[in-house]
């Protein structure tokens, strides 16, 4: 049995290890606080000031009588108004407009003397005047070098007569969730604010563009903040403040920035070439669910399906299918959808690079040469046509809830279909059925089934049978209006267990 200064000799030396040890150290916040650290860094950061001509509608005035029931006047006012209203037809008049100047604010900070500097493009979006104001007061008149719409940033230029105090970009990717940051900024048009949290999340996915990996923090972040820096503890940018998820408007501990991995390639080439030059595959993809794992046998979900093979295009040149599933990019393992767009993009144009697919069940790689992502190239939705009724010869699958019919050239004509489209086209969905589960409509075409061509209604009720005897979802090729995704539809056994 241990003595008590035993036991006191114990727990001091687990206690200096504890303290000693990297875990505590992360969890600390510095020992003389975040002072010198800002004092540093503030005059690197600035206030961005942008005005704008808004042109507004205004009413005409309308001509209004009021006329009290059986007043002698009544019939006087009636006549009045009936020619006033001949004389002066609706829209005859352009309508009143008001301009006036809007101004409004946000940060950014400066990466080198010269006078560059980087914001969000949301900030100076429209901008007719673009002013940077430094620590000091001092008011530059900013030109823009650069902008990136898919990234939402942008680059500035200043012209100033002394040197700028200017910071660098960090490593992102070595960011970990807890690790102390600080966010400066200009919230509310206040000036230079100061504030301080942890990195909550990483690869945040807020739907706002194809190459979303957002750093996810908890420092106050409020409107004017976009476009400021986040710094680590060595005073490097390793992400650039853009967004917030609030209900009131107001920090509630949920702020987004963009790593400075990404924003550092974008301003690089803003710099250089006044935009950027992005690497592109030439295919459509989508998320493989577990549902599409499980029917394609692959076990677990990962990878990026493609749903469509730009012709033409460096996939396709390359030996892609539709089904494909790429699972590693130059060497990049690619573990969700998300992360191969944001892969390519950042690759060399002309670069030749080895890709990783799973092909019905087998691995294989091609060589890809990777092209420029043009303008044109970028993904735009398409309004769906509306549905047309009519007495059509068709099938009913009843596992589906679905009637289809094989093309035809009067089908392809009432749905507008060309004549590169093949499969079988629904040209009916039950609203209890699982097609209508999985959003199936009418003038959809299945193209493919368990990654199969299909032409007969025989062979996909044959395939659905067979997937359902099986236990396995049912895997379907849809082709809608040229975008074209695929489904896996769960096909449960009819008996219910108790």
């Amino acid at each position: 049995m241990k003595t008590l200064p035993q036991r006191l000799i114990a727990i001091l030396v687990l206690l200096v290890f504890f303290i000693s040890s990297p875990l505590y150290a992360m969890a600390s916040a510095p020992e003389d606080g975040f002072a010198d650290l800002a004092e540093r860094l503030l005059p690197s950061v600035v206030n961005i000031s942008t005005k704008q001509t808004i042109v507004q509608e205004m009413d005409a005035p309308e001509f209004e009588f009021q006329v009290p029931p059986g007043s002698p006047f009544e019939d006087f006012f009636k006549e009045f108004k009936k020619r006033y209203e001949e004389t002066n037809p609706q829209g005859d008049e352009p309508t009143p407009q008001k301009k006036h100047k809007v101004a409004s604010l946000g940060s950014g900070f400066v990466i080198d003397p010269k006078g560059y500097v980087v914001t969000n493009l949301h900030v100076i979006q429209d901008a007719e005047e673009i002013t940077v104001i430094l620590q000091d007061d001092t008011n530059l008149r900013a030109t823009v070098v650069g902008r990136d719409k898919r990234t939402d940033l942008a680059v500035l230029k200043v012209d100033s007569k002394k040197p700028l105090t200017a910071v660098s970009f960090g490593d992102s990717d070595k960011v970990r969730i807890g690790d102390w940051i600080l966010a400066i900024g200009n919230p509310f048009g206040l000036g230079g604010t100061v504030t301080k949290g942890i990195i909550s999340a990483r690869a945040r996915d807020i739907n706002s563009g194809p190459y979303d990996d957002y750093l996810q923090t908890d420092a106050p972040i409020n409107r004017g903040n976009s476009g400021g820096p986040m710094f680590n503890m060595k005073g490097e940018v390793i992400g650039v403040n853009t967004a917030i998820f609030s209900p009131s408007g107001g920090s509630v501990g949920i702020g987004f920035a963009i790593p400075s991995v990404m924003a550092k390639n974008v301003v690089q080439q803003l710099i250089e070439h006044g935009e950027t030059k992005r690497g592109w595959l030439g295919v459509r993809i989508q998320e493989v669910t577990q549902e599409i794992a499980d029917s394609m046998e692959m076990g677990k979900a990962r990878g990026a399906l493609v749903s469509s093979v730009t012709e033409g295009g460096p996939a396709a040149a390359a030996g892609f299918n539709v089904g494909d599933v790429v699972i590693a990019f130059d060497g990049k393992l690619i573990t969700e959808m998300q992360k191969l767009p944001r892969i390519v993009a950042e690759t060399d144009v002309g670069k030749t690079v080895n890709v990783t697919l799973l092909r019905k069940g087998k691995e294989l790689t091609l060589k890809v040469k990777v092209g420029k992502l043009e303008q044109e190239d970028e993904e735009e939705g398409q309004a769906e046509a509306p549905a047309k009724k009519s007495v059509i010869k068709s099938d009913k699958i009843d596992l589906l809830g679905i009637n289809v019919a094989q093309l035809t050239d009067e089908l392809r004509k009432k749905y507008d279909l060309g004549k590169g489209v093949s499969g079988l086209l629904i040209v009916s969905v039950q609203t209890s059925g699982l097609a209508a589960d999985f959003g199936l409509k009418e003038g959809d075409v299945i193209s493919q089934v368990a990654q199969a061509d299909v032409v007969t209604s025989e062979q996909l009720k044959a395939a659905a049978e067979k997937q359902k005897k099986e236990g396995k979802p049912l895997l379907i090729l849809v082709d809608r209006k040229g975008d074209l995704r695929f489904i896996a539809i769960p096909l449960a056994d009819d008996k219910k267990k108790d």
